[in-house]
């Protein structure tokens, strides 16, 4: 009853409003014990990790912030099509978001709501009246906000900008990714940004030749999931306003941003001339010192592949690496853990060890880390890179400068390529391990590869050109030659490849079912509690919205531009009726049979990924939010999928912080899924 009215009042009545609704109205998903309509027993609430409950604020302050709030419906309505929206709408969301969930610390900072309301106010007068954003051309420590191409909610991030620094040109960014703050919400965020230099313990203080960008990251996943989309939706956001230099981007960050930074850098070399982790966890195992009597499912072992990077540590050998720990630290360990790693493929990292120093930097390390990025920007880059060395698991991250991978042998096996680029000869060298597709790209296109000699394994092939310049080459494995051409058919291809939990990381929309047609009793209670604890999660801890429609209000635009995240079973939910012959399942009312074996309905429920029938460039998920719950929050390693493509769910057991119930069987599907 508490939830419905919840919903009524908000505007939002079993997931109905379209994804063109008022701000005010996104916001709406907050956690309470669910009566279940069944007439099941409840079940019990998850207690929150993150954000932890704060202090209530005062009922006439709350009431007075509450009416502020009010207008803003409308007026953020009013101002949409501005391209400078976000910087209002994102202050907003801070304080709405603050106040919902009570992410106030102390009694000072009930004055952060008044702060930013007032800066929202005089933003969007600006754009309102005068069709202006002075505040894009701000210096100093500035705030701003964008919107997420995931969920169209709008995200902070901060920006440091010397007065001195030179703008008429293109200008080096250093990207400086925070460390865990489980209580640092979009509202403290914001308040550290405009208020003190960050980078570097603070250590780096004012500088005039970078700029320095503050992405928040989706507050506190660890870098990963959307977390690790918003960095480069930040990164692309300065770019619009400020002439930054792509060929001068520096990844940095510490504790739990050292921790990011050695995942994206190694996921996505590519985008930075040097990466800088501090005294960051590097993989799940040993640093939560999990021993093999107590490790997870075979499937959930697999999993930690997507993000540990050992896994992917070849890729560092593409350019400049420094890692930074303290001399006393015990995240230390990380470093000296990839340090060995590296030095398996020949590599020495450097390391610059601060003495006696726990888990922050000293001055000493910050300059010789700073003059290492000065280095680092001098030097430029070679277009195109001679040589190269990729490593992966998974097509989600396929690609390194000129080399992309479309086709794995087999998902979450070692895969590698070198390569050498000789531009003089015209011949392209590749070694490839695990590797059943390839595309070879001409750097920005401009160079004709037409006429080049490409070996792989050994096998030269020519091409011809056809009398136009060609820019793109591809090739398939058939048995243990290659050919010409892409794969053709249903296959896993990048961005289309699982696990479940990949679903989140673009553009997706929420279908809830019609939940009094469902028949089982204990079906019913679980689709209900599991659909709102993901409405839940996606809000308190991802920071962001549910874009939620009912089956008959898709259109065009949600099946060609997004995931679509269906909830229930054919008979309650429309869209699962309308392709549920082109899925792996068979479906009846009292059972389902999938991957050769048959679950009654009353004590069972799918749960999986797959291309979507209607449109095989996106996925759809079935009966599943993000995987990883609150157990995990306790520390970012373990914020990893805990899921595979598919798995089986009894509802005998009820869903808590650790998984959504019993976790009957889970798998993956194979590179043709099935």
């Amino acid at each position: 009853m508490i939830v419905n009215i919840f919903r009524r009042l908000s505007g939002i009545q079993q997931g109905t409003v379209p994804h063109s609704t008022g701000y005010s109205l996104v916001f709406c998903a907050a956690f309470f014990l669910i009566p279940c309509s069944s007439g099941q027993e409840e079940i019990p609430p998850i207690p929150r990790r993150i954000p932890p409950a704060g202090m209530e604020m005062p009922a006439d302050l709350r009431q007075k912030i509450e009416k502020s709030l009010e207008p803003y419906e409308e007026r953020l309505w009013e101002i949409s099509d501005q391209p400078y929206s976000g910087d209002v709408e994102v202050l907003v969301k801070a304080v709405q978001l603050a106040v919902r969930h009570n992410e106030f610390y102390s009694e000072k900072h009930f004055a952060l709501a008044e702060k930013y309301l007032k800066l929202a106010e005089e933003r969007y007068h600006e754009i309102e009246e005068n069709k202006a954003h002075p505040w894009s051309d701000d210096t100093g420590l500035v705030i701003r906000g964008y919107r997420s191409s995931i969920d169209e909610s709008c995200q902070p991030y901060g920006l440091e900008i010397s007065p001195d620094l030179d703008l008429s040109k293109p200008v080096p960014l250093v990207v400086w990714l925070h460390g865990r703050g489980d209580k640092t919400t979009d509202i403290h965020f914001l308040e550290r940004c405009a208020s003190k230099h960050q980078a570097f313990g603070g250590l780096l203080g004012k500088q005039n030749e970078a700029i320095i960008l503050h992405p928040f990251g989706r507050q506190c996943v660890g870098w990963k999931h959307a977390g690790e989309i918003d960095v480069f939706e930040a990164i692309e956001a300065a770019k619009r306003d400020f002439p930054v230099d792509p060929d001068k981007i520096v990844l940095a960050g510490f504790s739990m941003g050292g921790a990011g930074a050695w995942h994206i850098g190694a996921h996505y070399r590519e985008h930075f001339c040097a990466v800088t982790p501090g005294a960051g966890f590097a993989e799940t195992a040993r640093y939560n010192n999990l021993q093999p009597e107590n490790f997870p499912p075979k499937y959930e072992q697999t999993l930690w592949g997507l993000y540990d990077v050992p896994e992917y540590r070849r890729n560092f050998l593409n350019g400049p690496l420094l890692a930074y720990s303290g001399e006393v630290d015990k995240q230390k360990a990380a470093a000296d853990l990839m340090a060995g790693e590296l030095l398996k493929d020949g590599h020495t990292m450097r390391h610059v060890i601060g003495k006696e120093m726990a888990h922050k930097y000293n001055k000493e390390s910050v300059a010789e880390i700073w003059d290492w990025i000065r280095d680092t920007w001098s030097k430029g880059t070679e277009t195109p890179q001679k040589n190269i060395y990729f490593q992966t698991r998974t097509l989600r991250y396929p690609s390194y400068k000129w080399l992309k991978v479309t086709g794995l042998e087999k998902h979450w096996d070692d895969t590698r390529v070198d390569g050498t680029w000789d531009a003089e000869k015209k011949k392209i060298t590749l070694l490839t391990t695990n590797v059943s597709a390839l595309e070879i790209v001409s750097p920005d296109k401009t160079d004709d590869i037409g006429n080049f000699h490409i070996t792989i394994n050994n096998q030269t092939l020519k091409s011809r050109s056809p009398g136009f310049p060609v820019h793109t080459l591809t090739f398939r494995k058939k048995g243990d030659t290659w050919q010409w051409g892409e794969r053709s058919g249903i296959r896993k291809k990048t961005g289309i490849q699982g696990p479940i939990d990949d679903a989140f990381m673009s553009r997706f929309v929420v279908v809830p079912p019609r939940s009094e047609s469902i028949e089982s009793p204990k079906l019913q209670r679980w689709v209900e509690f599991e659909l709102e604890h993901f409405r839940d999660r996606w809000q308190a801890l991802l920071r962001g919205k549910l874009l939620e429609e009912k089956p008959y209000g898709l259109d065009s635009g949600d099946i060609n531009g997004g995931n679509l995240i269906l909830w229930g079973d054919p008979f309650s939910n429309k869209m699962i009726a309308e392709i549920v012959d082109r899925l792996p399942i068979e479906w009846e009312k009292d059972q389902f049979t999938f991957r050769g074996k048959t679950y009654s309905t009353e004590d069972h429920v799918p749960a999986f990924i797959f291309p979507n029938p209607l449109n095989p460039d996106r996925y759809i998920v079935i009966n599943s939010g993000l995987t990883f719950r609150e157990d995990h929050d306790r520390t970012n390693s373990l914020q990893n999928p805990k899921l595979p493509d598919w798995a089986v769910i009894g509802l005998n057991q009820l869903p808590d912080g650790s998984a959504p119930g019993k976790i009957v069987a889970a798998g993956f599907f194979d590179e043709n899924w099935k």
